[in-house]
């Protein structure tokens, strides 16, 4: 069963990520974010960024936005926040938007997501036996 992640901005819960995606050597993980009453993500961010004078890349054309959040959380149900080096949203009006963390510390990360370990170490594997 998958684990389900809270994504809060000013501990405000604003949607949920399963994080379903990983690559263990770089200690990074994402996935794809269920909104919760924000019907359009790339306005909502695009906003929030330029409220908050936080620095974003806009792709006005393709309704898409990049940015780092530093009031962002992402935490499991207990409240256990996971921590990166730093958090970006790519958020889109027309696809699924993205949560991406980069840079958590082992041994959180091969306990929190070992799944992403197991799935990269069988990779690994496969590769060396070709």
């Amino acid at each position: 069963m998958d684990k389900i992640y809270n994504i809060l901005l000013d501990d405000k819960k604003i949607g949920t990520t399963k994080l379903e995606y990983g690559d263990p050597p770089m200690g990074v993980v994402f996935g794809e974010i269920s909104f919760i009453d924000i019907a359009t993500p790339y306005d909502f961010f695009k906003s929030y960024c330029e409220t908050n004078k936080i620095t974003f890349t806009d792709y006005a054309d393709d309704k898409m936005i990049c940015c780092a959040i530093p009031n962002l959380k992402v935490a499991d149900d207990k409240g256990n926040e996971i921590r990166g080096l730093d958090g970006d949203v790519f958020a889109t009006n027309t696809y699924p938007s993205e949560l991406t963390i980069f840079g958590i510390a082992y041994p959180f990360y091969e306990d929190e997501f070992p799944h992403h370990v197991k799935a990269y170490e069988e990779r690994l594997n496969r590769l060396q036996n070709e």
